[in-house]
């Protein structure tokens, strides 16, 4: 216990900076919760329009609704990564605190950082992973990462009660620093980033780098002080031989005496306040422009895929605007649905039933009812979208072929034979809206098989995996 001890002495004696204070903490926590609750609400809503409670009505304008949430949702995850690091280095000593357990209470609260920040790592990093649609695990994604979504933002609610007390006592600046820049220590909060060992004599292996350091900066000291006496020692035995020598009177040699024995005495240099608050102004603002220009980085070179202002940027983004098939980038291609055969198909036909009818449409004959145009976006739950114009026949027109009213809930089915999105259900708020086509055409020119064809759905502010490529069929449900 007692070599326990020394090494989390040790450990927090080699853990001091100034950044690593109740302060740096709050700032750090107050910009990660508000990114965790962006991506919390961003993401929830995502959720939802991918699997609706019965009651749940969605807005259909602005027609970029979803881009701009879901390219805030992925935007925010990634600007977490920074941050998240930049509060583990701050909290550091706190985790080798001495006792590492002080109470049952003490033990829940740990144990809650523990989750979070677990829960935290996971969340971010699979989430990253995710906009590359790269899945290295055995468990499912999207379920996975909403469930867990809850408990980060329960452990992080317990942390904030837990913290609240230091959160108020160091939320802003002027009540954590003195007039020259130094970190005001309250022990009275609570704050385990104080450091509560500065007196304790260094032990173990920092402990040894230490007294090196501070044995240098001391014999440096003493040298000056034994130049400066010797020079006075010096200088009274030349007196003495001049003693009685034209000049030299007895308050010289008195002077001289007491100069040279307030030489012998002093001390090594005592701390300057001024300095010391100087030199960890500086080394805060160092760190927190380094988080800063890290934030910033991720966040420009990834924000391309989603926003055309960042396009020039956009260096790390899995996805690139205006590349691929009539310059829209695909996520899923005709031969990873196996719908090569089926979609190319001379007797395609897309069948519509409701009310007991049922029709079958060749491409030909949907062409032939006239073509509306819409420009809507196709936004994808990995982050990237990307405007475009499509032309095709209006849903609530293809519904009201077989006697069905306009706003009516429909079941949109694909060709692909596998897959959790090649069934699509469309409430009736998308289904009346004038922009929601069956798509025949993209950017002036008949889709291309990896974009849908020979038809696909495009509806405004909806996730891309809902704007169903390779239809067959359309089924009235109410």
């Amino acid at each position: 216990m007692n070599l326990l001890r020394r090494v989390l002495v040790d450990l927090r004696r080699g853990l001091a900076s100034p950044n690593r204070n109740a302060r740096s903490a709050v700032v750090l926590g107050r910009l990660l919760g508000i990114a965790f609750v962006v991506c919390f609400g961003t993401g929830l809503y995502s959720h939802f329009l991918q699997d609706p409670l019965p009651w749940m009505h969605f807005p259909t304008r602005p027609v970029r609704l979803y881009q701009f949430t879901q390219g805030l949702h992925i935007t925010a995850g990634i600007a977490i990564i920074p941050l998240l690091l930049a509060k583990l280095n701050v909290v550091m000593p706190s985790l080798v605190q001495d006792p590492p357990v002080r109470g049952v209470l003490h033990l829940l609260e740990r144990l809650s950082i523990a989750v979070f920040v677990s829960g935290a790592i996971v969340q971010v990093m699979t989430g990253l992973v995710n906009t590359y649609q790269w899945y290295p695990w055995p468990f499912p994604f999207r379920q996975t990462h909403y469930a867990l979504s809850y408990v980060l933002i329960g452990s992080l609610a317990i942390h904030i009660g837990v913290k609240l007390r230091i959160i108020a006592r160091y939320w802003r600046k002027r009540d954590a620093y003195d007039a020259e820049g130094r970190f005001v220590e309250d022990r009275s909060v609570g704050s385990e980033l104080v450091p509560d060992v500065r007196d304790a004599p260094p032990r173990g292996l920092v402990g040894a780098v230490m007294r090196w350091v501070d044995r240098a900066a001391d014999a440096t000291q003493v040298a000056v002080r034994a130049d400066e006496a010797d020079a006075r020692r010096a200088s009274r035995a030349q007196m003495t031989e001049r003693a009685g020598a034209p000049g030299v009177t007895d308050a010289d040699w008195v002077a001289d005496a007491d100069d040279t024995a307030a030489v012998e005495r002093l001390p090594v240099a005592t701390p300057d306040p001024v300095g010391a608050g100087r030199r960890q102004r500086l080394a805060r603002r160092g760190f927190f422009a380094g988080v800063g220009a890290a934030v910033a980085g991720v966040v420009v070179l990834t924000v391309g895929q989603s926003s055309v202002l960042g396009e020039p940027f956009n260096v790390f983004a899995p996805r690139q605007r205006g590349t691929g098939p009539g310059g829209l980038p695909v996520n899923r291609t005709a031969k990873a649905a196996g719908v090569t055969e089926t979609a190319m198909a001379a007797d395609w036909g897309l069948t519509i039933t409701g009310n007991g009818i049922r029709k079958r449409f060749s491409r030909d004959e949907l062409r032939g009812m006239g073509l509306v145009a819409a420009d809507l976006p196709i936004s994808c739950v990995e982050g990237w979208s990307q405007m475009a114009a499509w032309r095709g026949i209006r849903m609530r027109d293809l519904v009201g072929l077989v006697g069905a009213p306009p706003a009516s809930r429909v079941r949109v089915t694909s060709l692909e034979q596998h897959g959790g999105y090649r069934i699509m259900e469309m409430g009736p708020e998308f289904t009346t809206d004038p922009t929601t086509l069956v798509a025949l055409e993209l950017n002036g020119a008949d889709l291309d098989i990896d974009h849908g064809y020979p038809a696909r759905v495009i509806a405004p502010g909806r996730p891309g995996v809902l704007q169903t490529k390779w239809i067959e069929s359309i089924e009235v449900l109410s």
